[in-house]
């Protein structure tokens, strides 16, 4: 069985193994590589400081994710299939390397930030809850309805 998540020699496994999976994807590879021409070797350390902040609160990571896909959308627009092709990626890579809280966090966070970003590239709230509504809102019922 694979051990947990347990510091940044752990994530910087995760994510590289996860870059060449993605850059070599047949879907989302070229965004990557063709559109955002990202070099691998400089995104990686950057991707770690992301993914030490997200699991261990490190607070290395300072950079606007959502702008970054903000810009790179503009060039190249990003669907859900996008997104979901990234989470699929990054989940079964998480699967091979580690089990544990750690691990689950990892992915738990993983389709937050996806479907977090896709929201707001859709100009959408960035909320998971952006469908709730207040009970007096919601069809159906009278406007005035009161909690009994």
């Amino acid at each position: 069985m694979n051990g947990d998540l347990q510091d940044r020699s752990d994530v910087a496994r995760l994510v590289d193994d996860f870059y060449r999976r993605a850059f070599a994807d047949p879907l989302i590879g070229p965004i990557f590589t063709d559109v955002a021409k990202m070099d691998l070797d400089r995104h990686l350390p950057i991707m770690c400081d992301f993914w030490e902040t997200v699991l261990f609160r490190a607070g290395l990571y300072r950079r606007n994710a959502l702008q970054a896909h903000l810009d790179l959308s503009a060039r190249f627009p990003l669907r859900q299939e996008h997104f979901e092709r990234w989470l699929a990626l990054w989940v079964e890579n998480v699967d091979e390397h580690f089990a544990g809280e750690k691990a689950e966090l990892a992915k738990i966070q993983a389709a937050r930030i996806a479907g977090s970003i896709h929201r707001r590239l859709e100009g959408r709230s960035g909320s998971d809850f952006e469908t709730l509504k207040p009970r007096s809102q919601r069809e159906g019922e009278p406007a005035d309805a009161r909690r009994v």
